[in-house]
């Protein structure tokens, strides 16, 4: 990693340049532009996912972080290729007054005619697409589940100020549950009249899961609780078959469907490096998140 102090963009950009020929690799086959908004006590850990998951698209790293934003502008970089990383990093931090012009800093840097994706690791804005370092992007990845504190207050405000090409780890992590229970579903079909959600008490995950299923089957979806990890069972009952599907620690579940044997399935909780690289695969409006997040909104008596 090469350290550069007092720095602007134009000299972080030659530096990508240097590195890319140092490394005898002028051309890195790199597909996006990631961006991390992340506060520094977050910072290795985010740029250690997205490592990760720039192995199956490797991009450019971009990591942000805010500082203070009073006082004289200041801007300095770590920026490094190799290592482990499949593209090109660079961590950024900003003080002072360009702070609030954090989008002129980073505009130079986005790789051209490439997709661009913003990701909040810890505490995104109530409103990403307003955001001007998420209107830079066409996929803006926050975590409900992630933020430092009040996660459902966040969940609403992430549904509230849904728009295209937002989504959420918390609606994610949902993707096997989402999976095994349609497949179920349509290698048994039946009329489902109820549906029961058990999963830690403040789970964001769980509550897009009942608003998920309420939008899908148009039934009433009971919510109660449980010492988790995240969601422990969501059953699915019909007027004489019941399917359920119940993980209770976290790595396997069982699926169980009436007049045939227990199955037990393979369902573990996936590492965020995963989760990210699930969304960076999508980079087009995500119509079931959209309409689940509208359903949650309802359900809490939001417009």
């Amino acid at each position: 990693m090469i350290e550069l102090h007092d720095t602007n963009a134009s000299q972080i950009a030659a530096e990508f340049v240097r590195a890319r020929r140092g490394s005898g690799s002028p051309a890195m086959g790199m597909v996006m532009t990631l961006i991390i908004v992340v506060p520094e006590d977050h910072a290795l850990v985010a740029f250690d996912s997205a490592r990760l998951a720039s192995q199956e698209h490797p991009a450019r790293v971009l990591g942000v972080i805010l500082g203070d934003g009073r006082g004289h502008g200041q801007i300095s970089a770590q920026v490094g290729i190799g290592d482990g990383r499949s593209g090109e990093t660079a961590l950024i931090r900003l003080k002072g007054e360009v702070v609030r012009h954090a989008s002129s800093v980073v505009l130079p840097l986005l790789l051209p005619d490439s997709p661009v994706a913003v990701w909040w690791p810890v505490d995104p804005p109530q409103e990403p697409a307003a955001d001007p370092l998420g209107s830079l992007a066409q996929r803006r990845i926050t975590d409900s589940a992630a933020v430092t504190k009040g996660r459902t207050v966040a969940l609403r405000h992430q549904c509230s100020a849904y728009a295209p090409g937002n989504t959420d780890l918390a609606w994610t992590r949902l993707t096997p549950w989402r999976a095994m229970l349609a497949a179920a579903v349509d290698q048994r079909p039946f009329r489902v009249t109820r549906a029961h959600v058990v999963g830690e008490r403040v789970s964001p995950s769980a509550d897009l899961m009942v608003a998920w299923l309420t939008d899908r089957l148009g039934v009433e979806v009971e919510r109660s609780t449980s010492d988790g990890p995240g969601i422990t069972e969501v059953t699915l009952e019909g007027k004489h078959e019941t399917i359920s599907l119940a993980r209770a620690d976290g790595k396997t579940a069982v699926l169980s469907v009436t007049g045939a044997p227990d199955r037990h399935v393979a369902l573990p909780r996936r590492p965020v490096a995963e989760l990210l690289a699930e969304e960076l695969r999508h980079l087009d409006e995500d119509e079931p998140y959209a309409e689940a997040a509208a359903t949650l909104l309802t359900l809490a008596g939001q417009d």
